[in-house]
């Protein structure tokens, strides 16, 4: 069995302020770091995909930093459009994979049990839109042919149409050329992404793409074509990503709240 924890957008702000004047963000991210560090069993790793920071803020780096260290498995991570990837690399040294890739773009890949990861780096310098490019595309297609390991591709920009107007308008731009990409390797047991604040999973270039809901505030569901962008504090939540041969890549949506329970499934006499 593998078990990876995906957690993505925890905008990181200086400490004291709120995201957005409203959301703690730094608490929560907090809450999820306990229990992802509670989990029993252990994930064989954390993929955080993207906006660790709010700012791309140094101070938000060195707070993530302080934070993330306390993971009790290795943790991998790559660029959202709120960070900045030098400076990412600077506050985030040290984790596996930081270093990888260009010096304008984060990419490497790491074998986690029976999976390969490929990490990408969408993020555009002073935009919200996500691209990859041609030359990291070129990359992702020869490091997923050099091998017909499962893998999992990861980045923060999801490189489909959701539906979500407000954000659709700020996704991956070069998705087509990804398209076809991953199209090729049949091996891609699921592309991740986060980006979009919900849980979404849909068909995409012949696997399954899924979103990770954020670990603070959620984005709006609102499917109107002129929906204002707007955030909700609906609760947080990550994904585990279960892999075995026998039925392989299984996603589960876990909770950070603790709710009542666990109850026995106990029946009424007579009841059925």
């Amino acid at each position: 069995m593998t078990l990876i924890a995906q957690i993505t957008d925890l905008h990181i702000r200086p400490n004291g302020l709120a995201c957005r004047r409203v959301s703690e963000t730094n608490m929560l991210a907090e809450r999820a770091v306990r229990v992802l560090n509670a989990l029993d069993p252990q994930p064989d790793a954390i993929v955080i995909t993207g906006d660790i920071a709010d700012g791309g803020d140094e101070r938000e780096y060195a707070t993530a930093r302080a934070l993330l260290s306390r993971l009790r498995v290795p943790v991998y991570m790559m660029p959202g459009n709120h960070d900045l990837t030098g400076r990412m690399r600077a506050g985030l040294s040290g984790f596996p994979g930081i270093e990888g890739g260009t010096p304008g773009k984060m990419h490497y890949t790491a074998d986690i049990g029976a999976l390969r990861l490929i990490a990408l780096d969408s993020s555009v310098p002073g935009g919200a839109h996500g691209e990859l490019g041609e030359e990291q595309l070129a990359w992702l297609d020869r490091n997923l042919g050099e091998t017909g390991r499962p893998t999992v591709v990861a980045l923060h920009h999801p490189p489909a149409i959701l539906g979500i107007r407000h954000m659709d308008a700020i996704a991956l731009i070069d998705r087509e050329a990804f398209t076809a990409v991953i199209s090729k390797h049949p091996h891609v047991e699921r592309v991740i992404c986060g980006h979009v604040h919900r849980s979404i999973v849909t068909r995409f270039a012949g696997t399954v793409m899924a979103l990770a809901p954020s670990t603070a505030h959620q984005v709006v569901l609102d499917l109107h074509e002129d929906a204002p962008p707007a955030f909700v504090m609906e609760p947080p939540a990550f994904f585990l990503h279960h892999f075995t041969k026998d039925s392989g890549l299984v996603t589960h949506l876990a909770y950070v709240e603790s709710y009542p329970g666990p109850f026995p499934f106990i029946f009424d006499e007579g009841v059925a």
